[in-house]
């Protein structure tokens, strides 16, 4: 049998994923398959333990399984500091570990160089597996001062108590008066996405020397991030960090360290004009 892949989630339809990891699959000559597994949360523990059985050697998590999957699985210290993994394998066990850090950071070096110099305050919309990521990534490169806001504020207030004295928490109506200090914003919510309510930010208070990141990659330019390109603000979108965590995805699963190249990123700019139900990873 050859060796299968998938990413869970619920929903699932929307994920990109699987256009990333087959073209893969196919330039890398390797013989297996990626896949969509629709799970919702109450059958999350049983779909994780009948893996081997369902033919796969590992799976991607996106939204709302991330946090919960490391009941079930072995962590390793990245996905246990961070409070969340995105990817599973099968090493005689489950091990799980969180790769959404390390493409976070990369596409946001690759988009705004040297983001970090003098990046005292940072703002942080959202507080799932995916806001844990970007918090801990900002703490690992030194930003001295993270503020989480979220629509439920004490989903904000267990990122401060896990994360420590570095992060604050702000209530999601001040969002807007928190913009003046700070040197980069990062969307780690589902708003500005179809089917979503808009993310009502006031670009126009940030420095003009900030930079704004959009985890969200439908539509590939968001109106925040088209609104921070109005202002000549730096950005990254969505799509880099998506595509730069799944190197080391499919190295676990395959063996073999894939490449990011201009046919794959044009190939899922083209997908990505395909309407269809999506969600944020």
């Amino acid at each position: 049998m050859s060796p299968a892949a998938c990413v869970i989630g619920w929903p699932v339809e929307h994920s990109r994923s699987p256009v990333i990891h087959n073209y893969w699959l196919k330039t890398c000559r390797i013989a297996g398959e990626y896949r969509r597994e629709a799970v919702p949360p109450d059958q999350f523990r049983d779909f994780l333990q009948s893996l081997a059985a369902r033919g796969y050697v590992g799976a991607n998590l996106i939204f709302p399984h991330k946090e919960a999957a490391l009941a079930w699985s072995q962590p390793d210290d990245r996905a246990r500091s961070v409070g969340a993994a995105n990817t599973l394998w099968l090493d005689g066990v489950l091990r799980a570990t969180n790769t959404d850090v390390q493409g976070f950071l990369d596409n946001l070096d690759a988009c705004a160089p040297d983001w970090h110099r003098d990046c005292h305050t940072a703002i942080v919309l959202g507080a799932g597996g995916a806001a844990r990521a970007v918090v801990y990534g900002l703490l690992e490169r030194g930003a001295l001062r993270i503020v989480v806001i979220n629509r439920t504020l004490r989903r904000a207030q267990a990122l401060q108590e896990w994360f420590g004295s570095r992060v604050h928490v702000a209530a999601w109506e001040d969002r807007n008066q928190r913009l003046a200090q700070a040197k980069l914003l990062v969307n780690a919510t589902k708003l500005g996405m179809p089917g979503q309510p808009e993310l009502a930010v006031d670009i126009a208070r940030l420095p003009v020397d900030a930079a704004v990141a959009d985890l969200v990659y439908v539509p590939l330019i968001t109106p925040l991030l088209r609104a921070a390109m109005a202002r000549n603000l730096r950005t990254a979108d969505g799509l880099g960090m998506l595509l730069r965590q799944a190197v080391p995805q499919f190295q676990l699963w395959y063996g073999a360290r894939p490449e990011i190249t201009k046919e794959l990123r044009c190939l899922l700019e083209q997908d990505l004009m395909v309407p269809q139900p999506r969600a944020p990873e």
